[in-house]
């Protein structure tokens, strides 16, 4: 994963790469890496939001 990649960047991949299935616009071809590509994005935002999170128990505490 690119560790210059923000939250809003890998939503906005992660939505392009939904975008591409639900219109049936997504290759054969490529699908598999898509799929990847869209699994290492969803663990990225889950982390970027778990990180945060934990922050912001921390600032309450």
């Amino acid at each position: 994963m690119d560790k210059e990649l923000t939250y809003n960047q890998a939503l906005t991949e992660l939505e392009a790469i939904l975008k591409s299935f639900d219109s049936g616009e997504a290759d054969i071809d490529t699908l598999s890496a898509q799929v990847a590509r869209a699994t290492e994005l969803i663990t990225f935002c889950r982390e970027r939001l778990q990180k945060v999170e934990k922050e912001l128990e921390v600032q309450q505490n």
